[in-house]
């Protein structure tokens, strides 16, 4: 969507949400990713029905630090998967022609 209108295409909330979830279980996160992390999960549950953020960790807003690092985040998330998409596509075409190399006849050599 963001490509539509001009701008350059991140990651979403919900990916970045979803890699510092996973972020945490490896590791305790400092002030700010805990701050970015509840803030992202906060924007992401808010469109579920029946789901809400405690008031006590509700994160309503980032400062400007905060803001570029989920920035950051989002760019380095969306350019790993544009990586492994084009590796993937790459794989694919080169298994195919593989493939159609092993189903091609081969020649029989005869010495005329």
């Amino acid at each position: 969507m963001k490509a539509l209108k001009g701008e350059k295409p991140t990651a979403t909330d919900a990916e970045a949400c979803a890699y510092l979830h996973t972020a945490s279980l490896e590791a305790p996160m400092d002030r700010d990713w805990t701050q970015i992390y509840l803030y992202v999960a906060g924007k992401v549950v808010s469109g579920a029905k029946d789901t809400q953020i405690p008031d006590d960790i509700n994160v309503d807003s980032l400062d400007n630090y905060q803001t570029g690092l989920l920035r950051d985040l989002k760019d380095w998330i969306y350019q790993q998967r544009f990586k492994h998409r084009q590796e993937k596509q790459r794989a694919e075409k080169a298994q195919a022609m593989a493939e159609a190399k092993a189903r091609a006849p081969k020649q029989l050599k005869l010495g005329v």
